[in-house]
């Protein structure tokens, strides 16, 4: 049997508590196969009967961000948590750094609302043919890959301590995903706006350097390099922008 206690909630205004569970271990188990054990018998480790758990998954082999959780403390994907490498009791709570919405899910709709701010896109004029896209150098393209992984899953900034509820700061993925469209060719057009985003209000002024996204990414993304890049671009725009007035 695999020991499980979980830190719910019933909605967004409610206060939490903890349940115990016990499932019967199955080999290659991982911790969102847990959760489908205890929705498919919701009951209580003394038997008692309670509400199926709520949690958000959807490709579950780490490549879209939404099962990201608390298990045993550390923030990760749930998909990729084998239960046979985990101490048990395993125990499983949603991350601090968002509002809950019921249980392990959580409301990450504000990474989204930052990716608006630094046009986390590639503006193209999709009305026509446009030939051919720019090419990159290999270099530039290596280190562009490593920059794309990002599943804007949210681990980088549950372990920041400057990211909360009630701050601005937008976060090392989203400073990041800044430096990645910027080193894109077509992304270049719209540089100027996405330095202008990050030189303002939480932007990566307000980055404490603490290095703590690095170590909690599952993408093994180099969030550090992309922030002293960023630091460097922003202040050569300062300057820039100086010398213009």
């Amino acid at each position: 049997m695999v020991e499980v206690e979980i830190k719910r909630q019933e909605k967004p205004d409610s206060r939490p508590f903890w349940e115990w569970f016990q499932v019967p271990y199955e080999p290659g188990m991982n911790v969102i196969s847990l959760l489908q054990a205890i929705r498919m018998d919701p009951r209580t480790k003394d038997g008692k009967p309670t509400t199926p758990v709520t949690w958000d998954s959807n490709c579950l082999e780490e490549v879209c961000g939404a099962c990201t959780m608390l298990v045993n403390g550390r923030v990760r994907q749930s998909c990729s948590a084998l239960v046979e490498r985990l101490r048990q009791p395993i125990v499983l709570e949603p991350m601090s750094k968002f509002p809950v919405i019921r249980d392990l899910m959580v409301d990450r709709s504000s990474m989204f609302e930052h990716l608006k701010k630094i046009k986390g896109w590639i503006s193209v004029d999709g009305t026509h043919d446009l030939g051919p896209g720019p090419k990159m150098d290999p270099d530039t393209q290596q280190e562009a890959y490593a920059l794309s992984r990002c599943m804007t899953c949210g681990c980088c900034v549950e372990a920041w301590p400057q990211f909360n509820q009630k701050s601005d700061f937008m976060g090392p993925a989203l400073i990041s995903q800044a430096v990645y469209f910027n080193k894109h060719p077509t992304g270049k057009a719209d540089k100027n706006e996405r330095l202008e985003a990050m030189m303002g209000k939480g932007g990566v002024a307000d980055c404490g350097k603490a290095q703590n996204c690095v170590k909690v990414c599952p993408k093994e993304i180099p969030l550090t390099k992309s922030i002293a890049e960023l630091g460097r671009e922003t202040s050569i725009r300062i300057f820039e922008k100086l010398f213009k007035e």
